[in-house]
């Protein structure tokens, strides 16, 4: 059996983003029953299931580098049709490439010999330990290769998260005493 390294998803992003996508949608269906919105509550309850269920399973990806190459691999439980995971050989990566994203940063895809695209996982715990096992697989200098975003933003986001409850709260609250 191959000696493999697995990154998943660091924990701070995906606390931060199960709890962003809560914190907007929690209070939506005590608002709806408040409004006398068209749109009734118990409906507003399983398309928001069924959203954390979707964002849950996205949250799942993992990385598992090996001696033959890197994989993004999903649990079998996400359909595949919904996520699909790839796998690259180190001896088909040609190039690492960087390229600027709509806000300004900077993402960057393996290129393989084949040339297609595969965008490097820059989201995992342990990213800088990734990079430099690609560097030594594929002799590619990564240097200058740094995560997407930095953690003292998802700290940041995740602080004006916790603010969001507490308005969650008092909003849930407001409808429930005036219903």
């Amino acid at each position: 059996m191959e000696n493999s390294t697995v990154f998943r998803l660091s924990p701070l992003i995906r606390i931060t983003l199960l709890s962003l996508y809560t914190a907007l949608t929690l209070p939506l269906p005590f608002l709806a029953d408040f409004t006398n919105a068209p749109v009734p509550p118990t409906l507003l309850w399983v398309g928001i299931g069924i959203g954390f269920i979707i964002l849950y399973a996205v949250l799942t990806e993992r990385v598992i580098l090996n001696e033959s190459g890197i994989q993004v691999v999903y649990p079998p439980l996400v359909p595949k049709f919904f996520r699909k995971g790839w796998f690259l050989a180190w001896e088909d990566v040609e190039d690492l490439k960087p390229r600027t994203t709509g806000q300004g940063g900077i993402v960057y895809y393996f290129v393989s010999k084949q040339k297609k695209g595969y965008l490097l996982p820059m989201r995992v715990a342990g990213f800088a330990r990734l990079v430099r096992i690609v560097q030594e697989k594929t002799g590619i200098d990564t240097t200058d290769v740094y995560p997407l975003s930095q953690p003292w933003m998802y700290l940041i986001l995740l602080s004006f998260t916790l603010l969001m409850f507490l308005v969650d709260g008092w909003t849930i609250l407001t409808a429930l005493q005036v219903s």
